[in-house]
């Protein structure tokens, strides 16, 4: 659950876990690039796989695209169920899902 928005940042919270995304003030020209040093990308447990599919079908309608999707769902192998998913911005997170 959303717990606090600033410009630039926002945090949420859920019981025990608390997660900070920031945009720094000391901007550098270049865009991010996930496989530079710094963040690659963020993974969520996002529940089943009906959830899954449905966040992965609606992910364009807000900005995200599908990655890898010749290997979808199981771009991290047969073991896994997952949407990997990027942003204008170059910014990737995976959205799993719980094992069946």
């Amino acid at each position: 659950m959303k717990s606090q928005e600033w410009p630039g940042g926002r945090s949420w919270r859920l019981d025990s876990t608390y997660i900070v995304i920031e945009q720094s003030p000391d901007m550098l020209v270049k865009p991010h690039n996930r496989k530079r040093p710094g963040l690659n990308h963020l993974a969520f447990h996002a529940g089943d796989h009906d959830r899954v599919n449905a966040l992965t079908a609606a992910a364009a309608d807000h900005g995200w695209a599908l990655m890898f999707a010749n290997k979808h769902p199981h771009a991290g192998g047969p073991q896994t169920y997952a949407a990997n998913l990027s942003n204008t911005d170059g910014y990737q997170v995976e959205l799993t899902a719980n094992n069946p």
